[in-house]
């Protein structure tokens, strides 16, 4: 099988970004152009507040959108929402109104923008509702704008929505981080007022940077494993993976970097601002990343960069992969989420300014990070827990699946200070000097980067690292931005009662940090979290180190988590206890599918084929024995294929005892344990000797497509 290749011609000219960018969207100056000005305030000052719009101005906005949409092409209009699968949905409906007499008009009313029913039978809901109750709803987010997705034939406008049940429960990932982040605005204000900050809003900011494979869509198309499970179960790693590091940062070929230009393009176009594009460390991996958003902003940016990619990339005869380990033996792909908080003022409050031993405001809400990483650790990892993300956690590629913060030497000076009651000296600006007299000296960041971090702190932002690739972002934003929220609520608390005993701000402030850094300092770790030292190390600190998706996920089921985002208004107990469900029954069918793939392309696929080679060889063998010629090699070759076979049938035989005994089981906790500790053990069993099988097949033979001509060839 080879892959495709594409005619090299000169690339057409293309528009400039500036004239094209947001087009697609029903942002904040398209309403300007088309609302009356009372209406474009309305609109703007409910999304800030957060409040419901009148339907006299919800009218007229469903009257400007259904303008705007038509002109763009747009027959359909459809509430974009994010159900507890992870993907998005919609459910298209047309402007159509019959006016009885054979004819239509196009029509959208301020009722049909503000609210929809979807069915919600068929989406998972964690036990918040039985399957013959159907009734859900989804409601406009007005902080999110809607937009149009084109495509080939047609365009649609999709209109971000929360998903809720008819009891009220969030069906949904959106509707909790929007609670979690009104929870956060309260919280940092409240912090905000004891430095008499002039802020009266403040944001949760996110820039996720996307990484993914991209292959040729014949090879896709052509594994059963990729298509069903995103990975490939089977391969024989190829003898150039990615350890000459010649892919990192390297030429982007033709095919990928016109791939690029369109998927960058239709992004554009939908207002998401991507900046960066380069190969990544494994063969055919790359990775884009947007200028950072308002969190909510961001998620559904995301949610729709990964639909983009893989729909563009289709047009280019390719397949996006963001599955989080699609190939063995090279590194896997995840997201980066640079998270910060910003005020309505423009200030940066995880900015540190030029001495941040003195900026009491920054100290206060850097210290108060680290402790709710610290008291939650389990939770935050519980919000990016995954069967993709369990293959690369810790696998010398990722941040380790042991929650724990860097911060650089500079901040953890001021901070070991502050807990010994030192005076940290300010000091010059360090510099970098090359050496070069041509070439300036460079100033230092004040912290350098640690890419083995899943949390580190990067100058004004935090990164955490660890979210899988395929992830909604709103499950690690919202616990996230609850952790904090709920944090800065204690530490708030905590400086009060202080100051009621009569102490100044500053003794105050600096009391409780160095209390709370004292008592939290166990999960800042400034070195190689890819080391075995640091499990060890960790382990003495009384970190978690929950290395697969059921143990990880009990950090959702803690007293203390259901606590937090119940008191927080974030999800309520009931809410909590379905999200643990739901991700614990998606382990476990994710497994299920995993081993029953393997078992039939074992038996159906890899089999055959050595069977085959094994009678050629035999035959062979038997014509040499007939000629008086002694072959020991070849002979040696036929037992090795035939041990091979015997071997995978008895692993596939145990594995599918073991799955059918995990299917037995009714309690959904115990059932993801048993796939996890009973079944996948079987996974590399059966795949060693299927490997091994590869490398003694003549490649002509070989039923599927190898990682060589997967990961190099395009």
């Amino acid at each position: 099988m080879t892959a495709k290749k594409t005619s090299r011609s000169a690339a057409p000219a293309r528009p400039k970004v500036s004239d094209y960018y947001g087009c697609n969207v029903f942002g904040l100056e398209t309403m300007k152009l088309l609302l009356p000005k009372a209406t474009f305030h309305k609109v703007q000052e409910a999304a800030a507040k957060g409040e419901r719009l009148d339907l006299d101005s919800a009218n007229a906005v469903a009257s400007a959108m259904k303008t705007w949409a038509i002109q763009k092409g747009a027959s359909h209009y459809c509430h974009w929402f994010q159900p507890l699968t992870g993907a998005t949905a919609e459910k298209h409906d047309a402007f159509i109104d019959p006016t009885g007499n054979g004819k239509v008009l196009e029509t959208f009313t301020g009722a049909m923008l503000t609210q929809a029913e979807p069915d919600a039978s068929s989406f998972p809901s964690g036990g918040l509702r039985v399957t013959f109750e159907a009734r859900g709803y989804t409601a406009w987010d007005p902080t999110s704008p809607a937009f149009i997705l084109e495509s080939e034939t047609g365009s649609t406008l999709c209109i971000p929505t929360c998903f809720v049940s008819y009891t009220g429960h969030a069906l949904d990932t959106k509707t909790p981080l929007l609670r979690s982040i009104a929870a956060l605005d309260k919280a940092a204000l409240g912090i905000l007022s004891l430095f008499q900050s002039d802020a009266k809003k403040v944001v949760a900011t996110l820039g996720a940077e996307q990484e993914y494979f991209l292959i040729d869509k014949e090879y896709y198309d052509a594994r059963p494993d990729l298509l069903l499970a995103g990975r490939t179960l089977f391969g024989a790693g190829s003898p150039k993976g990615q350890q000459l590091e010649d892919h990192y940062f390297g030429a982007i070929k033709d095919r990928v970097f016109s791939f690029m230009t369109d998927f960058e393009s239709e992004s554009f176009k939908l207002g998401i601002p991507l900046k960066t594009r380069h190969n990544e460390v494994a063969p055919h991996q790359y990775e884009c990343a947007p200028v950072f958003e308002e969190a909510n902003v961001a998620v559904d940016h995301n949610q729709l960069v990964m639909d983009i990619m893989k729909r563009v990339a289709e047009r280019h005869g390719l397949a996006a992969l963001t599955y989080e380990k699609p190939f063995a033996g090279v590194n896997g792909s995840g997201k980066h989420n640079n998270w910060s908080l910003g005020t309505d003022t423009g200030k940066n409050l995880l900015s540190p300014g030029a001495t941040p031993h003195e900026n009491l405001q920054f100290l206060t809400i850097l210290v108060s990070i680290i402790k709710a990483v610290h008291t939650h650790s389990l939770l935050l990892r519980a919000s990016i827990a995954s069967s993709g993300n369990d293959h690369r956690l810790g696998a010398n590629e990722a941040p380790p699946a042991i929650m724990s913060i860097f911060l650089g030497a500079q901040l953890t000076k001021v901070l070991n200070d502050l807990e010994k009651g030192a005076v940290t000296k300010g000091t010059d600006p360090q510099w970098i000097s090359l050496g070069i007299d041509q070439i300036p000296a460079v100033i230092k960041d004040n912290t350098d980067r640690n890419r083995t971090s899943p949390f580190a702190f990067t100058g004004n932002k935090f990164e955490f690292r660890a979210v899988g690739a395929s992830a909604n972002n709103a499950i690690p934003m919202s616990t996230l931005n609850s952790i904090v929220a709920a944090q800065l609520i204690a530490t708030k608390k905590e400086i009060d009662a202080a100051l009621k005993k009569g102490k100044s701000l500053k003794e105050a402030v600096l009391g409780t940090l160095k209390q709370y850094y004292t008592d939290s300092k166990a999960v800042c770790f400034e070195g190689n979290g890819y080391s075995e030292e640091w499990v060890v190390e960790a382990k003495k600190r009384g970190l978690p180190n929950e290395k697969t998706t059921p143990s990880a996920l009990k950090g959702f089921a803690l007293k203390k988590s259901v606590s937090l985002f119940a008191k927080l208004g974030v999800l309520t107990e009931e809410e909590t206890h379905s999200r643990y469900h739901i991700l614990l029954e998606k382990y476990a069918k994710d497994i299920d599918i995993e081993a029953k793939l393997i078992a039939e392309m074992t038996t159906t696929l890899f089999v055959p084929a050595a069977v085959e080679y094994q009678n050629e060889l035999a035959k062979n063998l038997a014509g040499l024995s007939a000629a008086g010629i002694n072959s020991p090699a070849q002979a040696s070759l036929l037992r090795a294929v035939s041990e091979k076979v015997e071997r995978a049938l008895v692993a596939v035989d145990e594995l599918k005892l073991a799955l059918g005994n995990a299917e037995a089981l009714t309690d959904v906790e115990d059932k993801a344990f048993a796939y996890c500790d009973k079944v996948k053990p079987y996974f590399d069993k059966v795949r060693v000797e299927i490997d091994a099988l590869e490398l003694l097949l003549p490649a002509s033979t070989w039923p599927l497509p190898k990682y060589r001509e997967m990961l190099f060839l395009m």
